[in-house]
This record gives structure tokens, C-alpha cells and sequence, in this order.
């Protein structure tokens, strides 16, 4: 596992009236600090990807459709140095992903309906510092195919 990313497999409690699904809890062990929470989504098909933050933690699930996550770890003085991960998430695999400031990341809706994904970050959204650092998603030196 790439140093730092943690992995909380999440609980869809049905009744009657639909579904609740808790993602995050301020006393949850991967719990840091409340920065924003924002939805985006992706078309069948669509890959967004690569980029990385030096400041912000971000916790990846995915509400609707499917999901395939990629992270990539290029911090040098990293044990996972190099190393990439996949988690396909989905109502059907549901987890929360944590991924740490530096690592790479990016998804792709690999579902017929438009994937919808909630992230929680530890740091509000700064226009004047946006703190996202970008790489093609298939033009780069990660090994990791986004074409399957």
C-alpha cells in the first residue's frame, strides 16, 4: 500500500425509505481537519487525471456509478516510491479512500451512468493558491493504464 493512504470500507444501512451511508466522522482514526466538502462527477468513459496537492489530504467515495481510482506515489523518500493503486468504488463497493499531500491521483468512470464522487478535504479551496499540480493522464512517466 502506497505510505500514508488509508481505507475505510463504508456501511449502506437500507430501510423502507431508501439508504444512509456515513463517510467521514470528525472521530474517525483517518479523521484530520474539515476543510470543504465538493461532488464531482465524470461521464462514462472520462478519465481526470493526474494531479496531486502539497498541502491537502483529500477522502475519495464515490455516491453513484463506478469509479476507478488510480493514485501514484512519486515522493522520493517515500518506502512506496514509484508504486501505483486501483480501487474501483461504487454503492457496491462502498469505501472511502484518503489520499496523502504529493501522492497522484485521478479517476475514471467505468460505469453506463455518470459517476458521482464526494470529496472531503482538509483545506478549503484557494483560487489564489489552488494547490493542484497537474500531469497529462497518459502523456507522463506513471505506469498506469487508464486505456482498460
Amino acid at each position: 500500500m502506497i505510505q500514508g493512504v488509508k481505507v475505510k470500507k463504508l456501511k449502506l444501512i437500507p430501510d423502507d425509505r431508501g439508504r444512509l451511508m456515513e463517510i467521514l466522522r470528525r472521530d474517525d482514526e483517518m479523521f484530520q481537519v474539515f476543510g470543504q466538502v465538493y461532488m464531482t462527477t465524470a461521464y462514462p468513459g472520462v478519465v481526470k487525471a493526474w494531479h496531486y496537492h502539497k498541502k491537502q489530504t483529500d477522502n475519495f467515495t464515490c455516491i453513484r456509478g463506478k469509479m476507478r481510482l488510480g493514485l501514484y506515489d512519486p515522493r522520493k523518500d517515500s518506502p512506496s516510491f514509484g508504486q501505483t493503486e486501483e480501487y474501483v468504488i461504487s454503492l457496491d463497493n462502498p469505501m472511502v479512500v484518503q489520499i496523502p499531500p504529493e501522492v497522484y491521483h485521478g479517476f475514471k468512470c467505468i460505469s453506463d451512468e455518470e459517476a458521482v464522487v464526494i470529496n472531503t478535504v482538509t483545506r478549503p479551496y484557494d483560487p489564489n493558491d489552488p494547490d493542484e499540480y497537474r500531469v497529462d493522464a497518459y502523456e507522463n512517466d506513471i505506469d498506469f493504464d487508464w486505456r482498460k
